[in-house]
């Protein structure tokens, strides 16, 4: 008597003798097994009694044994059993028809019985190894929503006293607590403009959970992307001074695109932010647009110390950075690739270790319908 445990086997055949000689083999060596006489019976009992794996004959009347495979693999309840047509058939097209069908295996009779133990434990181990990686597969998940989601927590009430801290620096900046020396100034600048970093890399992170769960949408309007350079680079004027980067923009005036404005400069901000803040001093960024397949290329080209080849993908990545200069927080890029994209485009970088780096994006003249994401909303 079989093990309650142990693997249960689905055996089909229209003939009920074939269906107790294989049940009797297959229990003498501790499966436990369940027959079917059609087609049908078998998919009713695949779908009550879930078996490990189906012994299936392919010549029956009605419903075949082909047919029987493909609905099995059209179920999701038993999409994954293994399936071993064991029939009298040997040509290649039967075969053939077999594997397309969905098929693991196809034993030709009479079998030998020690090939057919031998197949049967194979896709059983098979079987048991897809399971286990599955199951991982969904623990792993699980444990990724709920960083994320404690991540989103944690930055979400991190943001208001940040924004405190943020509107006090200004009040004291302004000369509301009195004047301040050149020093203090200097100090409290860079505070202020640190605090600004950690709210935009927070922002940044709250966004791609949205973007990547596709929950909020896209805001397009015609927009001017030459003026659009010229403010979002005017932003980061001052600080490139400070930081000894020479920060200059190109490009035709009249460049259009139709896009969500605000995500778009939460794009441009994050690209040229990383080339400010991690180019060093001495280095010049260039800014430019011009129209490409009838929407428009935006080019932010540095002379830093570049990013290797190998690390073109991985900068993109969520968390991602490069090992030589890190050109990103982990966050920044990973929002503008998702921002592109959402809006049709495509984003990619072209650089080396040591000679500078250029990351292009290319926007269509309208995203997308329906439109799927904002940062703006």
């Amino acid at each position: 008597m079989p093990a309650a445990g142990s693997p249960l086997l689905l055996v089909v055949d229209d003939e009920p003798s074939n269906v107790e000689v294989l049940c009797d083999l297959l229990e003498a060596l501790d499966y436990r097994t369940v027959g079917a006489g059609s087609g049908e019976a078998a998919l009713a009992a695949a779908g009550e009694r879930r078996p490990d794996l189906v012994l299936l004959d392919v010549m029956m009347p009605g419903m075949d044994g082909y047919e029987v495979c493909r609905r099995l693999r059209a179920d999701p309840r038993t999409a994954g059993i293994p399936v071993v047509f064991v029939t009298a058939l040997s040509g290649n097209d039967d075969k053939v028809k077999g594997i397309e069908a969905g098929g693991d295996d196809f034993l030709t009779k009479p079998f030998s019985r020690p090939v057919l133990v031998a197949r049967i434990r194979s896709l059983l181990r098979m079987k048991e190894a897809q399971e286990r990686l599955a199951e991982s597969y969904r623990r792993l998940k699980a444990l990724e929503e709920l960083k994320d989601d404690l991540t989103r927590m944690v930055v979400h009430d991190l943001k208001s006293p940040l924004t405190g801290i943020l509107g006090s620096l200004e009040l004291v900046l302004d000369g509301d607590a009195g004047p301040l020396a050149p020093e203090q100034r200097r100090l409290l600048d860079d505070a202020r403009e640190r605090g600004v970093d950690v709210l935009r890399m927070a922002d940044n992170l709250l966004d791609l959970s949205r973007l990547e769960e596709s929950s909020v949408r896209l805001q397009p309007r015609d927009l001017d992307v030459a003026r659009l350079l010229r403010e979002v680079a005017g932003e980061w004027h001052v600080r490139a001074e400070r930081e000894g980067v020479r920060l200059a923009v190109e490009g035709p005036a009249g460049v259009g695109v139709r896009a969500d404005e605000g995500m778009l400069r939460r794009v441009l901000a994050n690209l040229i932010g990383n080339a400010v803040r991690h180019g060093g001093p001495g280095v010049a960024v260039r800014v430019s647009a011009v129209p490409a397949e009838g929407g428009v290329k935006v080019s932010v080209a540095d002379t830093g110390r570049g990013v290797p080849e190998t690390e073109h993908e991985a900068i993109f990545r969520k968390y991602g950075r490069a090992d030589a200069g890190g050109t990103s927080s982990g966050l920044g890029l990973t929002f503008c690739k998702l921002a592109v994209e959402a809006h049709g485009g495509r984003i990619w970088v072209q650089s080396r270790a040591g000679e500078g780096a250029i990351f292009h994006f290319v926007l269509p003249p309208r995203p997308p319908e329906p439109a799927t994401a904002s940062a703006s909303a």
